[in-house]
């Protein structure tokens, strides 16, 4: 979906979301988190890239053009920009490439090199592989069925990456037991690692606590912050998986 909001594309960043009120009357009552999947900062456009699963996501899918949607954002902190020449690893599972893409375009535009590992069921769920090499990135696809690339998961790929290849950096974005996988072989090859974390979230400001996960804390305890304002994007070591 693309929409038309200047003053959002002027501030956001890679890894932030926004929270869309999905219908005209009273239900759906919650706004729906979306990753900003890209933005065109020319034209003052964001582009969103989700999958329908609720009365929610069903409604904003029947939106035609010219129709105005009521947004706040862009919300949530985002990933932290990749240090030029570094070696950038992408780590994502189906839809998660939404957030990593808009990441990878930036990067890659800023002289970093970036490497994306995406997994899927099959085929049919593998999203972007060519807008991604356009991009400027290099692309490596795994399905779990084996009907397109690499055999396997989204984290036997990345082990074969990470045996072949260095990185200077990984950001992974999808089901919690890839993210809980990738910040494991990222701390154990000592490898800087941030993940994009996704939550039920009520008002996305931080001020209900529903979304809140726990972390640890540097004295080794344990805490809760809130994926919509202290996230979406955490240091994978932080989280307490």
């Amino acid at each position: 979906m693309t929409i038309k909001a200047v003053g959002v594309v002027s501030r956001a960043k890679p890894g932030q979301f926004l929270h869309i009120k999905c219908g005209k009357a009273a239900a759906p009552f919650l706004r729906r988190p979306l990753s900003i999947h890209r933005v065109d900062k020319e034209q003052g456009l964001l582009f969103l890239l989700f999958q329908v699963k609720g009365a929610g996501t069903l409604w904003l899918a029947s939106q035609q053009p010219g129709d105005v949607l009521d947004i706040l954002g862009p919300l949530g902190n985002g990933f932290k920009p990749p240090a030029r020449d570094s070696a950038l690893l992408l780590v994502a599972g189906g839809i998660g490439i939404a957030p990593l893409f808009f990441l990878a375009e930036e990067a890659a535009a800023k002289g970093s090199l970036v490497k994306v590992v995406i997994g899927a069921r099959n085929l049919d769920h593998l999203l972007l592989l060519d807008k991604l090499a356009e991009a400027g990135a290099t692309v490596l696809a795994a399905t779990e069925d084996g009907s397109f690339g690499f055999r396997g998961t989204a984290i036997d790929l990345l082990t074969k990456a990470l045996q072949e290849e260095k990185a200077d950096l990984i950001c992974a974005c999808g089901p919690r037991g890839m993210l809980a996988k990738t910040a494991s072989i990222a701390e154990k090859r000592q490898i800087p690692c941030f993940v994009s974390l996704e939550e039920y979230m009520a008002c996305g400001v931080g001020a209900c606590r529903g979304c809140a996960i726990k972390v640890l804390t540097s004295d080794g305890n344990m805490d809760y912050l809130n994926v919509c304002s202290h996230g979406p994007v955490f240091a994978a070591g932080e989280v307490a998986w």
